[in-house]
């Protein structure tokens, strides 16, 4: 962490032109950390697409290249896509899909995103985003169905 609290990151991988995060405490992890060998974190990667330009043409390659192509990444465990809701009034939010990859741990999604199957979804993402796109990698600290 850095000296305000926040997790650092560096680059390690790169899809194409585009850099993929590494979480720089795998590089320092003291022994019995939640980044160290003794114990994994599941972690899960997160595409947050903006607006489209084109909500239309968004839609008819969404289901047909990006969640196919994520379906096939190595080590995925589960996968979950949604469409945020507009605001009460109508309008569009500034995110407009997200999707969650699930994988056991930080290395098994590193990993992941560096195979052949990244290298055909990530160009594939960057090319559909055309309002933008965020990628994350997190922790996930608490699941729980209730």
């Amino acid at each position: 962490m850095n000296s305000c609290g926040k997790r650092r990151f560096s680059w390690a991988a790169r899809v194409g032109s585009r850099p993929i995060v590494r979480h720089a405490a795998q590089d320092s992890a003291p022994p019995g950390s939640i980044y160290g060998s003794e114990q994994t974190v599941p972690t899960k990667i997160t595409v947050i697409y903006n607006n489209p330009t084109d909500p239309d043409a968004f839609e008819a390659g969404y289901l047909a290249e990006q969640v196919d192509l994520a379906k096939k990444l190595p080590g995925l465990q589960k996968i979950e896509t949604a469409k945020v809701w507009p605001k009460e009034d109508g309008t569009p939010t500034p995110a407009y899909r997200l999707v969650d990859l699930y994988f056991a741990d930080y290395d098994t999604a590193s990993a992941a995103v560096a195979t052949a199957e990244a290298g055909a979804l990530f160009p594939s993402i960057f090319g559909l985003a055309t309002g933008g796109v965020t990628i994350t990698f997190a922790d996930i600290e608490e699941s729980t169905t209730l």
